[in-house]
């Protein structure tokens, strides 16, 4: 299978926030993430990298101030 792991980094730190992750969606600031048989989990921030040979997405926090 060919599910993802999807992290956010932080000041340099990768935390992982879903592995298994089948379908990523984006909606503005907003990152839906879908494993099977659950509800979809939507995280705030944009997506900085993608490495389809690794499985894995990288996110950045978008922050609440502008």
């Amino acid at each position: 299978m060919c599910q993802a792991n999807v992290f956010v980094e932080r000041a340099g730190r990768r935390e992982l926030v879903m592995s298994d992750v089948i379908h990523l969606r984006v909606e503005g600031e907003t990152v839906w993430l879908s494993r099977f048989f659950e509800e979809p989990v939507a995280i705030r921030g944009t997506i900085r990298e993608a490495d389809f040979l690794k499985h894995t997405v990288i996110l950045e926090p978008v922050s609440d101030s502008a």
